[in-house]
Order: C-alpha cells, then structure tokens, then sequence
C-alpha cells in the first residue's frame, strides 16, 4: 500500500502544503496554498498530478453590496484538515513534517513530543511572525489525528555548527548562556539548493559559495564545503538585509530613539520592525519587490527602497566573499530571487572585482546560470524546494 508525507510550512497569511510518496522517490502527488489568511478573500488552490490548479476556496460575499468575509487562522486549519481528508486517505498518511523556523537551542530536526511543544511554544514570542501560527497547526493535528506522527523541520538546524565568531553577539556573555546568538534561517531553503547544487556540479558544491534567499523574507549565507560559514539573519528573521516589510540590521540606538520619541512600547516597536519596515517603510507605498519595480520610474521613494534593498544585498555578498575568502558560486533563490532580473542586476553590478559578470540575455531570461561564459565566478539561479527537504527529514526519522 502507497503511503505519503504531507509537509506543512504555515505563516501568519498563508500555509503551503504538499503530499509525498513514501516510496523514497518522494514524487509529490498533490501541493497547495491557503492565501490571505486573516484578510478579504481567502483561498485554497491546489494542483495535483495533473498539472491542473483547482480552486476549492473562493470569496464569496454574502450578498452583491457586502464585504467579501475573511476566514481567520484558526478555520483556515480547519479547512486545511477537511481538505486533507477529503483528497487523500488520511490512514496512508504516515507522518507530517513541519518547517518550524526558530528553533533556538534544537540542535537537530525531531519528533514532535509534549516535550518538546512545550520547548517550542518558550521560543514562540522571538518570533511573532511565524512561531504562533506553526504552533497552532500542529497542535490541530494532533488534536484530530493523534496517532499520526508529526516532525519539527527546524530552519536553524543547518547553521548550528557555523563557526563560534559567527555566532556570538557583542553583548554580556549572561545573554549568550540563555541562547541569545546568531542562529540564522532559511537553512531549510540553503539544504535545497545544496542538495541540487550537488546533483548539477559536485566540485562547485564542495566550494565557496554564497546563496541570496530573497523572498518576503530575505538571508544571504554564506557556505563552504556545504556547510554554514555565516548568514545575515541573527536571533530572529528580522536581522539581516532589509526585507518586505523587515527592518534588517539597524544601530539599537535609533529604537532607543524611537521609543522615547514616540512614547512606544515593546510590543510596538516589534510590530514597527516587522510589518511597518524595510521596503514598505522606506517606500510607504507597498512591501512588493514588483509593484516599486514598476513605480520606480516616477516615484523617488519605491526608487530608493528599491536601491537600498540592493545596495544593502551587495555588500553582504562582498563581506561574505572576505569570510569565505573568495567565492566560486552565487546562487540566488526565493521569489524574488528566481523572477527578479533587474534585481539581480543591480545586485551584482559591482561585484566584478570578485569575478562577478552578468550576461544580460542569460538574466533577462532567467535561466540557470546567468553569468558571462568566461566569468571566474559562476551565479545561478536556482528553484528551492525547502517541502521536499521536509519530507526526506520526516520519513528518515519515523524510519518508515
């Protein structure tokens, strides 16, 4: 009998979810995503093996002049679960896997227990934006499946032996005895690329390489011999480049500032440095790479969010390609990263003093390697999979 692997990656918006076979091909029979969660005009849309998209979730307004009602985070699981049920034999479902960003003292991926919920839900107000929402679906299935096994995929896991200057922070050494370092994300996004890395040029994946993650979220990290030397995300998600509507790195004297000046509290500075930031901030049109791409030329504040996003990218790139101590591969992934040409572009012009040129046509049309033939160092441009990374992770610790 076939058995599966569903995988989750749930967020404060959106859930992605995908069903595996169990059969060590990991072939994916089904993948699907719950949008706006929480906001007007929530949907499931999901595509199966016929490469067709069926939309079983659509707004509906209650009547012609009403507003289309939202469905908040709570029925979306629900919704997810009955979709579950419905499209597969929940009995062949042998174990799910959970990408679980913060993982803080977790020194590898593992089976979900009590215990270790417990342990979870104490790192779950470092980060408000993910931790609350992963913790909520996998409490809901083990309320309505309880003898289906469940998996923490924890995105900190592939940085944990980044070297210890790395991670240390310049603050008392009493913070670091309580865990607050560098951790780093999207590790689950850096085994992918990897992985497929591997498959395509083994002697590049042993190298020096640098991986641009840019997405809503955005990491650059830095990987030799296919492990972690340094990433851009630190405690939280919110370190780094800036992002959407992240701040990045930024002097803790301006939030001292700002919370004096403005009277805020901690709650509001955390949600000023996750929702109101980065390129919604400096912009404060929109936090959507492709909507300021398309302002720029008559908007100087998209011009400028645009460019600091890049500028800020570039010079992580540089500084990693010092720690590593040249650089023979940079791979950039994540939706921005895979579907932004000109910001790619803008992010290696620069970069040629490292051996950095880009072929315009290769970039134009996004294909995989985009650097000029002749160019020291080779820039892909590469398709992460962080779902299948889960299932493999899943199946390999339920030994199934």
């Amino acid at each position: 009998m076939e058995t599966y692997i569903l995988t989750i990656n749930g967020g404060s918006s959106s859930i992605k979810f995908a069903l595996y076979l169990n059969d060590g091909s990991f072939s994916r029979s089904l993948h699907g995503k719950i949008e706006r969660i929480g906001l007007s005009g929530t949907t499931l849309a999901y595509t199966d093996t016929s490469g067709k998209e069926e939309v079983v979730l659509r707004p509906r307004r209650e009547s012609a002049d009403s507003e289309i009602p939202n469905v908040d985070f709570e029925s979306a699981i629900k919704i997810l679960d009955s979709f579950i049920v419905e499209h597969c034999d929940i009995n062949r479902v042998v174990a799910i896997g959970h990408r679980v960003v913060h993982g803080m003292g977790q020194r590898s991926h593992a089976i979900i227990t009590s215990e270790l919920i417990s342990e979870i839900k104490e790192t779950s107000s470092v980060d408000p934006e993910h931790m609350p929402f992963e913790i909520a679906i996998i409490e809901m299935f083990a309320k309505q499946h309880p003898a289906l096994v469940q998996v923490a995929c924890f995105d900190t896991v592939f940085h944990r032996d980044m070297p210890r200057v790395a991670q240390i922070l310049p603050i008392p050494r009493r913070f670091d005895t309580k865990g607050v370092r560098r951790y780093g994300f999207h590790g689950l996004s850096c085994v992918s690329i990897v992985e497929e890395l591997r498959r395509l040029d083994l002697q590049k994946a042993d190298g020096r390489v640098i991986v641009a993650h840019l997405g809503n979220g955005a990491s650059i990290t830095a990987i030799k011999g296919g492990k972690s030397i340094d990433t851009s995300m630190g405690f939280t998600p919110t370190g780094g480049i800036p992002m959407s509507s992240r701040t990045g790195d930024m002097d803790p004297g301006t939030l001292q500032y700002i919370m004096k000046s403005e009277g805020l509290s901690v709650d509001s500075v955390s949600h000023l440095i996750n929702y109101e930031s980065g390129l919604l901030g400096v912009s404060e049109t929109s936090s959507d790479m492709h909507d300021l791409l398309e302002r720029e030329a008559t908007d100087e504040r998209a011009k400028e969010a645009i460019n600091l996003f890049c500028y800020e990218a570039k010079k992580r790139i540089g500084a990693y390609a010092a720690a590593l101590g040249g650089v023979e591969t940079i791979i950039f992934t994540g939706g921005m990263g895979e579907a932004a040409p000109r910001i790619r572009k803008r992010i290696c012009e620069g970069l040629e003093f490292l051996g950095v040129m880009i072929d315009e046509v290769r970039n134009n049309s996004n294909e995989n390697i985009i650097s000029n033939s002749s160019a020291p160092v080779c820039v892909r441009v590469m398709h992460t999979n962080e779902e299948i990374v889960i299932a493999r992770i899943a199946s390999e610790l339920t030994n199934i």
